[in-house]
């Protein structure tokens, strides 16, 4: 995937590219997977409250890094339920993660070089529990 992306923006008199950056824009540190569902479509599953902590929504693209073997596959998210401290890989990816595995999943966003340069991404640290204290 390419960091920089060109959007072409017309103006009254002309027509010029802006500069796109992909940055970090959530990320839940961290996490520990509590079921693998192999006979499910795809996707992550995750705790309404997590998603909303980090700014993430149903349908969102995100990376998600399996800590415990390397492993990183992309998907999209569904609300799992809230205070549930689900994180539940379903589909193929439930043959690379295994419950009890530590993850962290990530979500990008574009970003003008003037915007990306007052933005803090989202970061939430789930306890072992996947809850917020």
């Amino acid at each position: 995937m390419s960091n920089i992306f060109f959007v072409r923006e017309k103006t009254p008199n002309s027509l010029h590219q802006i500069m796109i950056l992909s940055l970090l824009k959530s990320k839940i540190h961290c996490a520990t997977v509590t079921e693998a569902n192999l006979h499910y479509m795809g996707s992550i599953t995750i705790d309404e409250a997590l998603l909303e902590a980090a700014g993430l929504i149903a349908g969102e693209h995100v990376h998600v890094v399996n800590n415990m073997n390397g492993e990183r596959i992309e998907t999209y998210v569904i609300r799992g339920e809230r205070n549930s401290g689900c994180i539940c890989l379903n589909g193929a990816a439930a043959r690379r993660f295994q419950v009890g595995d530590e993850v962290i999943i990530m979500a990008y966003a574009g970003f003008t070089p003037e915007e990306a340069a007052g933005f803090t991404p989202k970061v939430v640290f789930p306890n072992a529990q996947n809850a917020l204290d």
